[in-house]
């Protein structure tokens, strides 16, 4: 090893008094850094209570975008960025070079670590990247939010023989396998607000088995139009239960903001759209009905994503099996058929990988993408790894019309068990939802925005048992779950590394973020001797060392990148 990789690993050097970073003033890629350049600013001074760390690897998201897009208004942004400019990058590895007086006996230089960038404090969110300065600089400080959050602290700890690209990596990593240990209640929220809704079709002997007793009840009960039997029970139980029990006559104006269940007596499409919109966080819409409705059913597939909102059903008029009888399901089905909607990209890769690793996993994969270039990237890296596992794998382009339909034809008379979609557009989404099996899952990891209307027929949700899930970001413990998955060996996070550069090649690498050149993640090395965005193929000319390091001369490992910082490091 060379002898300044060495020195690097031990953060021994002397810090200089000047940072670099990446501004960004605005939206827009015009307000990113001055002149499309990054700029020099002061080392940031350090507190008693603070660190200063070096920012070893930071990968580029397409969240990143989202902030380029939106700016000021983008939900995790609170300032004026024209006058106090953030700093993008929050998939990050970092090693420690100054420790302030009153924490030099729990933080030493050398120490490295990642960084659960969603972080609280008083409920207020100052993300790492957004309202924090991120990685997209060659340091930051690490403040007491940071330390001392809502959830503790949130720096995680990395062993010294895991590689910097891998660990920054394990941030998207931590979202994907937190996609797959989403949890949703099975009962009405116990201490919630349950509201009951009645339609001209709703005419069963309604009861409601569990949830609605001494161990476990809403503390209030709305009622709109309920049958006057039912209605009459409600109101005995809500007595005996000291449930506070509220009369809702018109169902546009609840007296209440948000309500953790929604019950919805019958299948009444403009009720269905008209009560959901009230629904909590995390908030369940139960539809109990026999009969398909007249039409489909127009759901925010932004609440679903964002805000975990959810539709169970059923035909029983016991409404605690509508959610007790098929709970919610978000791994994937043992040995069955999963559908990879949009596979081609950073993320869908990710997704395709643990499919493939993951134990008691699918027997058959199909991954779409309407570009070629990243479907045979797909099938090179992953095709014989199925096939060697005995996992049937399709990949198909939407855009080649009768090739396409021809392939998915058999999957409309074996639908599947799971679809994860990575296409945030409404009609993509509804066409998957018709290719799902009975008690089937859809996935919408897609970050589709809130207001976003999918048509579906909603009878899926209470005569097939279909549910339609989403996900956004990860915990802490979900990205320490990852840190051990990537430093036992169980999955690993630098197969999605496609393209590398110095600090210089930020704007370039975020415009190839945007213009998804490449089919895996860009990783910028603040550090290293300036060097434009490559692809790791082209190292093969560029770096032909390191390109020998690569795995099957395609996939980053850490001897590729000890030997890149060998010859990159000044």
């Amino acid at each position: 090893m060379a002898d300044k990789l060495v020195q690097f690993k031990s953060a021994e050097d002397a810090v200089p008094d000047h940072n670099k970073v990446w501004p960004l003033y605005g939206s827009g890629f015009e307000n990113l850094g001055l002149d499309e350049k990054l700029i020099d600013v002061d080392m940031p001074d350090i507190g008693a209570d603070e660190l200063l760390v070096r920012h070893d690897a930071c990968g580029l998201c397409f969240s990143d975008i989202k902030v380029l897009n939106l700016g000021e208004n983008h939900p995790r942004i609170y300032r004026d960025m024209k006058a106090d400019p953030i700093v993008l990058g929050h998939e990050v590895s970092m090693t420690v070079v100054g420790v302030g007086d009153n924490l030099r006996e729990e933080y030493n230089v050398g120490d490295r670590y990642i960084i659960q960038a969603d972080i609280w404090v008083d409920g207020v969110g100052y993300a790492y990247g957004y309202e924090i300065q991120g990685g997209l600089s060659k340091y930051g400080k690490i403040d007491q939010r940071i330390l001392n959050g809502d959830h503790g602290n949130y720096l995680i700890p990395v062993q010294e023989t895991t590689g910097y690209a891998e660990s920054a990596l394990t941030e998207p990593w931590a979202c994907v396998i937190a996609a797959y240990q989403l949890e949703y209640r099975t009962s009405l929220k116990s201490g919630g607000t349950t509201w009951i809704v009645g339609t001209e079709s709703g005419t069963q002997d309604y009861t409601i088995g569990a949830g609605f007793d001494e161990e476990s009840h809403p503390e209030k009960l709305m009622l709109t139009n309920v049958p006057e039997q039912f209605k009459a029970w409600l109101i005995e139980q809500a007595s005996a239960l000291d449930i506070e029990v509220i009369e809702v006559d018109d169902p546009t104006q609840p007296t209440v903001d948000k309500v953790d269940d929604i019950v919805i007596l019958g299948a009444d499409p403009d009720m269905i759209e008209t009560v959901s919109v009230f629904l909590a966080d995390f908030g369940i819409a139960a539809v109990i009905a026999e009969e398909a409705p007249s039409r489909k059913v127009e759901i925010d597939m932004g609440r679903v994503h964002y805000n975990r909102w959810v539709y169970v059903g059923g035909s029983d008029p016991d409404i605690a099996r509508a959610y007790s009888d098929v709970p919610v399901r978000s791994t994937l089905h043992p040995e069955g058929r999963v559908w990879f909607v949009g596979a081609g990209g950073p993320m869908g890769r990710m997704h395709v990988q643990r499919a493939i690793q993951v134990a008691n996993g699918p027997k058959t994969i199909v991954c779409t993408d309407i570009s070629d270039v990243r479907l045979n990237d797909l099938k090179e890296s992953f095709a014989a790894e199925a096939e060697a596992k005995g996992i049937e794998f399709i990949c198909l382009n939407p855009i080649e019309k009768e090739t396409y339909a021809e392939g998915m034809a058999p999957f409309k008379e074996q639908p599947f068990d799971d679809i994860i979609v990575m296409a945030p557009v409404p009609p993509v989404i509804a066409d998957a939802a018709t290719y799902l099996a009975p008690k089937g899952v859809m996935n919408v990891f897609a970050g589709v925005a809130r207001g976003t209307k999918v048509a579906v027929n909603i009878e899926d949700f209470y005569l097939n048992n279909i549910r339609h899930i989403g996900h956004s970001a990860s915990t802490i413990d979900d990205l320490r779950l990852m840190l051990s998955q990537a430093e036992s060996g169980e999955l690993s996070p630098n197969r999605a590394v496609a393209a590398v550069g110095s600090l210089s090649a930020v704007y370039d690498g975020l415009k190839a973020v945007y213009d998804t050149t490449f089919p895996g993640k860009v990783v910028i090395f603040p550090h290293i001797k300036d060097m434009p965005l490559t692809a790791l193929p082209d190292l093969k000319d560029v770096l032909p060392t390191v390109y020998d390091k690569l795995h099957e001369g395609r996939e980053w490992t850490v001897e590729a990148e000890e030997e890149f910082l060998k010859l990159m490091l000044p």
